[in-house]
């Protein structure tokens, strides 16, 4: 493998099921209680998985209960998920008034001069050109020399982002760019119900009013509004914050992220939009939090993310209005609170947590839906092993634990890095020391000017993210020495007026971004060049 090769993470692409199981599957009736897209999500999977129609699956949906959906983004693992079932994206997309995502902008996170932005990409197969000149300039510069390290003129999604085009190249060009989406969640979880519902998956409308178990503490059954129980086998516990299943009924402990992540709410306002469309989700540092902007079709979903603890909702509100100039706008806001935190134990008995039920970190790098892919997934493949036995599940929670902690650290070091002293809250999160050790570990690596290379790739610190993420967090708010020194030979041995020319004339192979949309063409039938994070 090439030294770029190391940026990649493990398992992106989610196995297709191999041959149908014989066997029984280990249970018969598999009951997800919430819709939406992580209970619906969680069904389609089941229903595709091995044991196909012969495992029977309901979705019991509350209809006092609506979902919380303000148009969302995606890690690139979506595209993964579609492409397993088999689902064409101009068949889902248009449907969710869906756009493309090739990363991240960070604005204002930063004060240090030319590091006051910067883009987080996704990986493509053409980073393996520009990924070792990009981190031997970040080394170059830890140990002092005046090289350029910013990430944004190293990586073609970046470019892509600036320049509006849509992350799908001509199939004449032979490297392929790993994305995400942007999307109406409200839709995207009809999409999936319908999807479900046309693989055998059983629909029930129901509110519970009990859930109970039997003598060895296991649950047996839901009892309903109108009387009614509701038996299963398996339960997969989607009911998002009220966490009925897992939380309420099994009395699993909730562990609090609010000393690592201080933001537990969130202002949500639609922007019409028309124009170019830029394939990003655009992060904006405020006074007490940061705003999103998620472009869709039709609109521009915009969101506030603060901590109650520094700022009132009608502060949040009017500083959202202020900074997208609706102030005087009859356009209504969404407010909505979260737990920062996940659940002790997410399998536990013969129940799993999944969706908001299980964690929430924060909205920060759009990892709600990948951990609820990410649960559905290892689910499948436990029942497919045929073993739900106590070695499996824990197995199953130190794994997922692990992953979400992991995804905790990364996020949290975008706070911890800020560089911002207008108010109480950015000195706060700067001035944090509630860190991870391995976090701690990670950072003390950094600031003594050694490479974290080695460190990710051995797991010693930095899990759930690639080596180009942290890099690219990192060198993004320019945490480097003040000081700076004539580069060596050695250290200068890179022309960044070649790296431009690359990506410049590989952005030519991409199209604009919203005529792209308008007409989304189905992928090729061939095989198609796949990124693979190794």
């Amino acid at each position: 493998m090439t030294d770029a090769a190391t940026v990649f993470n493990q398992n992106v692409i989610p196995r297709s099921p191999g041959a149908r199981i014989h066997a029984e599957p280990p249970v018969k009736h598999i009951v997800v209680v919430g819709g939406g897209t992580a209970g619906w999500m969680t069904a389609l999977l089941l229903a595709h998985s091995a044991y196909g129609p012969r495992l029977k699956i309901t979705v019991l949906e509350s209809p006092q209960v609506g979902a919380i959906g303000v148009g969302e983004g995606s890690t690139p693992w979506l595209r993964g998920f579609f492409e397993s079932l088999g689902i064409e994206e101009s068949e889902w997309m248009p449907q969710c008034n869906a756009t493309y995502k090739a990363g991240i902008t960070f604005e204002g996170w930063s004060t240090r001069p030319g590091y006051e932005s910067y883009f987080h990409s996704f990986a493509s197969m053409l980073d393996n050109m520009t990924m070792a000149p990009f981190l031997d300039n970040v080394h170059a510069r830890l140990d002092g020399a005046d090289v350029y390290a910013h990430p944004n003129r190293f990586f073609i999604s970046a470019r892509l982002a600036r320049e509006c085009k849509a992350p799908r190249p001509q199939r004449s060009f032979p490297f392929d760019v790993w994305y995400g989406f942007h999307f109406d969640s409200v839709l995207l979880g009809k999409f999936l119900q319908k999807k479900s519902m046309d693989r055998g998956v059983r629909h029930i409308a129901g509110h519970v009013t009990e859930v109970l178990l039997n003598e060895s503490g296991e649950i047996a059954s839901l009892r309903l509004q109108d009387g009614s129980t509701l038996n299963g086998d398996f339960y997969v516990d989607c009911t998002g914050f009220a966490s009925l299943l897992i939380g309420k009924a099994l009395g699993i402990p909730f562990v609090s992220f609010k000393e690592n992540l201080f933001n537990d709410a969130a202002v949500a306002i639609p922007k019409p939009h028309g124009g170019p469309i830029m394939p990003q989700t655009v992060s904006t540092a405020l006074r007490h939090g940061w705003v999103w902007k998620i472009p869709l079709t039709h609109r521009q979903g915009c969101g506030y993310v603060y901590s109650t603890d520094f700022c009132s909702p009608d502060e949040a509100e009017k500083e959202l209005r202020e900074h997208l100039g609706l102030l005087d706008a009859d356009v209504p806001a969404r407010h909505l609170k979260f737990r920062p935190g996940r659940v002790a134990q997410p399998w536990t008995c013969n129940c799993v947590a999944n969706g908001l039920a299980q964690s929430f970190i924060e909205p920060l790098e759009a990892t709600a839906l990948l951990f609820v892919q990410r649960t559905a997934e290892m689910l499948v493949t436990a029942l497919e092993k045929g073993d739900l036995g106590e070695a499996t599940r824990k197995e199953f929670n130190d794994t997922l634990n692990g992953r979400i902690e992991g995804t905790r650290d990364y996020i949290v070091t975008h706070y911890k890095t800020n560089t911002r002293t207008d108010t109480d809250y950015w000195r706060a999160n700067a001035a944090n020391t509630n860190l991870s050790a391995p976090l701690q570990q990670l950072l003390h690596t950094w600031l003594a000017r050694k490479p974290i290379t080695a460190g990710i790739t051995q797991g010693k610190f930095g899990r759930g993210y690639p080596i180009m993420s942290w890099y690219s967090l990192l060198a993004g708010v320019g945490l480097f020495p003040e000081e700076t020194r004539a580069p060596t030979p050695q250290e200068a041995k890179y022309d960044m007026a070649e790296i431009d020319t690359l990506l410049e004339r590989s952005a030519m192979n991409f199209p604009n971004h919203r005529e792209f949309l308008e007409a989304i063409p189905p992928k090729p039938k061939e095989p198609s060049p796949q990124v693979y994070f190794w």
